[in-house]
C-alpha cells in the first residue's frame, strides 16, 4: 500500500485556521451565553434546556480542534477525510436549516446562516480541488 503525502497548501491551511477560529468562537458563545444564539432566531430556552446548547458547544469545540490539527497533516487521505467531514457537516446543517424554515417559517438569521453554510462548503471544495496535486 502506498501512502500519498502532501503538506497542506498554504491556502488550505489558512482555511483550516479561519474555520477553527470561527468554530472556537461559536463554542465559546454557546457555552458562556447559551441563550444568545437561540435567541437570535427567536428561540427561548429555560435553564434546564441549556444541556442541548452545551452539547452543540462541545461539538463546535471538537470541530475547532480538528480544524487546527488539520493544518499539520501531511497524508492526502487524512486531509481529504477532514475536508469531506467539514463539507458534510456544513452541507447537512444547511439542508437542516432549510427543513427548519419549512416547518417554522423563514427567518433572516437562519437564511443568512444557510447561505454561509453553503458558502463554506463551496470554499472547502474549491480550495481542496486547487490543493490536490495534478498529474499530467
Amino acid at each position: 500500500m502506498t501512502e500519498t503525502t502532501m503538506r497542506a497548501p498554504r491556502l488550505l491551511r489558512a482555511v483550516f485556521v479561519a474555520h477553527g477560529l470561527i468554530t472556537l468562537a461559536g463554542a465559546v458563545v454557546l457555552t458562556v451565553t447559551p441563550t444568545a444564539i437561540p435567541a437570535a432566531v427567536g428561540i427561548t430556552l429555560e435553564r434546564q434546556e441549556y444541556l442541548l446548547v452545551y452539547l452543540v458547544g462541545a461539538a463546535e469545540l471538537a470541530v475547532a480542534v480538528l480544524s487546527f490539527g488539520a493544518t499539520r497533516l501531511t497524508d492526502e487521505a487524512a486531509l481529504r477525510l477532514v475536508v469531506t467531514t467539514f463539507v458534510v457537516l456544513h452541507g447537512a446543517s444547511g439542508v437542516l436549516d432549510l427543513v427548519y424554515m419549512a416547518a417554522a417559517g423563514p427567518n433572516a438569521t437562519v437564511i443568512a446562516n444557510t447561505v454561509l453554510r453553503f458558502t463554506v462548503v463551496a470554499v472547502f471544495l474549491f480550495v481542496w480541488r486547487a490543493a490536490r496535486p495534478h498529474h499530467t
